[in-house]
């Protein structure tokens, strides 16, 4: 049976379909993670699930006296408000009812009946039972909250109704990871119908249940979770492609055939004809793929080896600590994750990596040749008046990005910007194409050092899937403030934690290995309890490590990250390459000839052939270190 369903739904923006046909169905207890570019509709979509926007052509329908409740992507409440009137705000309905009732106005029986269904004689014990649940202090002013508390309450009046169906427009924005994890939990136990939009792919892989994406107006469905999309997308793109690289050649044939020669037109077959015009309509209203970010990065000139050296460093602000006595050092070609709850001081410690601000004690010394690039710099800079062209190259037509010269609007173009936006005001931009224009202004200017602080907000996926490929290709030091687990599990190659009380720890590793090591600290650093102990409290990053993976034997063997064993796999191909390029040279170089002929090229390849001796130790050092660690 289904609680809410789409029926060859229309709707349109100006000339540019957001559904064009589109079905839709939601079963009871289903969750439906809801995916596509930024743009294409998805947040409009939501709406009209919501019955918020009208649709121009087909149905919606929905159950009788259907509970269904929406949490905005920016959710609007008042700041006076305390966080208990905020929450019963999703109970209006029923407040409505029950003052009708005490005032004896309407059908009483069905107002009587409606109440007691909604056990709305006890709404004071409810509110309080979901601020518990979602962890919240109900005396609490809406001004003063975070907007990671502020999206907690939104949910409390959207779940406080308890609804049949929950529509979720982007619920893991301004949360930490800690908060994703618990929301992960809380909606696993919901027992009504999700429709989540959102591009946190490790979130949809524990939530989603079917993944449904919107691309080009048309609704497209992948039931399981969204590796099993991923596969399938894949597939369904590659059959696309197929199919219209038939139907382009079967046009072109006939597009031949209908231009030949006078006796051709005298005997042409009117279905033939008639069949050349479908061809063309086809084509004509054939919506391409959408392109893809094209984006790349200039390294500048290198650094020195040690892009940043921290001893015993500290810092407090009004005598509570962020960082004490933390060490750290920072080598050049290092990808560097930032890992901490909201407040924790994520942004404070990479000001101190960076030497923009002065520790209470110990010491922070930069390396030489730094050209750093700070995207959160960039954000607070960017001014909503000026034009996409300016801003990404104020004063000039064109830009150089390493050895190449581009003019603006091509490189706006590489960034999904079209020609004619090139003039447009910055502040005509939605959130994820915002992010997208600072990553094209950060990347049109060389450095060695990148410096991302959130730079994964309102990122559709492929946009965040371009960029994680471009900083794992980059040639310089890498440091990223994110709670998006897949992107930082793809990019760096360690993490730097928070663990409570200013204390922070650097792990060797992705998201995955840091969870495993801080459980396995717990297994070795924590005594046996007697029965009259109690547990010592677990740090944050403890805490995690407990909710995500199961206990682990410190001598067991484990199972490598994806990124590990892509990199195991792929590991014998570069050793063979790099030994049979070191073979041919050895070769080229054994009579000495070359020498006393071009004594240049003969020294570039000598220098090659130790550079390759270098890449084999480190290559055939990693690959054992890998299979060490997955065999045990």
């Amino acid at each position: 049976m289904s609680l809410l369903s789409l029926q060859s739904a229309h709707l349109a923006l100006g000339d540019v379909p957001l559904l064009a046909h589109a079905q839709l169905s939601i079963a009871p207890g289903e969750r439906i993670g809801l995916i596509g570019r930024n743009g294409t509709g998805k947040s409009t979509l939501l709406k009209v699930l919501a019955g918020w926007v009208p649709l121009d052509d087909g149905q919606r329908m929905i159950q009788p006296h259907l509970a269904l409740s929406y949490v905005a992507q920016e959710p609007e409440l008042d700041g006076e408000d305390t966080v208990f009137e905020a929450v019963n705000q999703g109970l209006k309905d029923l407040h409505l009812a029950m003052a009708q009732y005490s005032r004896g106005e309407g059908d009483l029986h069905q107002l009587q009946n409606q109440i007691e269904s909604r056990d709305g004689w006890h709404w004071q014990q409810r509110v309080q039972e979901t601020l518990t649940r979602l962890r919240l202090q109900g005396d609490q002013k809406i001004k003063h909250l975070s907007g990671g508390t502020r999206k907690r309450v939104a949910l409390g009046q959207a779940l406080v109704a308890s609804p049949d169906v929950l529509l979720l427009d982007e619920p893991t924005n301004h949360l930490d990871l800690d908060s994703i994890l618990w929301l992960e939990s809380l909606l696993q136990g919901f027992k009504g119908s999700i429709v989540v939009v959102t591009h946190d792919r490790t979130f949809l892989d524990h939530v989603a249940t079917r993944i449904v994406e919107l691309d080009r107006g048309v609704l497209s469905h992948f039931p399981g979770r969204f590796q099993a999309y991923q596969q399938a997308k894949e597939a369904a793109l590659h059959a696309e492609e197929q199919a219209h690289a038939r139907a382009d050649k079967k046009l072109a044939e006939e597009e031949l055939w209908i231009r030949k020669g006078v006796e051709a037109r005298r005997t042409r077959s009117v279905a033939r004809v008639a069949r050349l015009v479908q061809l063309r309509a086809e084509r004509q209203a054939r919506r391409e793929t959408l392109g893809q970010v094209k984006a790349r990065v200039d390294s500048g000139s290198l650094s020195g080896k040690v892009v940043a050296e921290l001893k015993e460093v500290s810092l407090s602000f009004n005598e509570k600590p962020i960082v004490k006595r933390f060490s750290a050092t920072l080598l050049r070609g290092d990808k560097i994750g930032l890992i901490g709850p909201n407040g924790a001081g994520k942004t404070t410690l990479l000001k101190l990596m960076l030497g923009s601000l002065r520790p209470d004690s110990g010491s922070v010394k930069l390396g030489t040749n730094l050209q750093m690039a700070y995207f959160d710099q960039m954000r607070e800079a960017i001014d909503p008046d000026a034009t996409l062209e300016d801003f990404i190259s104020p004063g000039s037509e064109w830009i150089t990005i390493g050895t190449q010269r581009q003019h603006v609007k091509s490189y706006l173009g590489d960034f999904l910007f079209a020609p004619s936006r090139a003039h447009s005001p910055v502040r005509s931009l939605s959130g994820g194409e915002r992010n997208r224009l600072l990553l094209a202004r950060l990347f049109a200017r060389p450095a060695n050092v990148l410096v991302l602080d959130e730079p994964t907000n309102d990122l559709d996926i492929d946009t965040l899937e371009v960029l994680e490929s471009l900083l794992q290709k980059h040639q310089g030091t890498v440091i990223v403030v994110s709670h998006d687990r897949a992107f930082l599990e793809n990019v760096v190659t360690s993490i730097i934690a928070y663990e409570g009380d200013g204390q922070w720890r650097e792990y060797e590793g992705g998201v995955d290995d840091w969870l495993l090591q801080s459980q396995r600290a717990i297994a070795w650093n924590t005594p046996a309890l007697t029965n009259d102990e109690t547990p010592r409290p677990q740090t944050k990053a403890v805490h995690l490590a407990n909710q995500t993976l199961p206990h682990t034997a410190p001598t067991s063997p484990r199972k490598l990250s994806y990124k590990e064993q892509r990199e195991w796999d792929a590991l014998p191909s570069l050793i063979d390459a790099l030994e049979a390029e070191q073979a041919a040279l050895n070769q080229s170089l054994a009579d000495g000839s070359l020498y006393a002929t071009d004594p240049k090229t003969a020294a570039d390849k000598a220098a090659r052939v130790m550079a390759i001796e270098e890449a084999l130790l480190q290559a055939l050092s990693r690959w054992t270190d890998l299979e060490t660690r997955a065999t045990g």
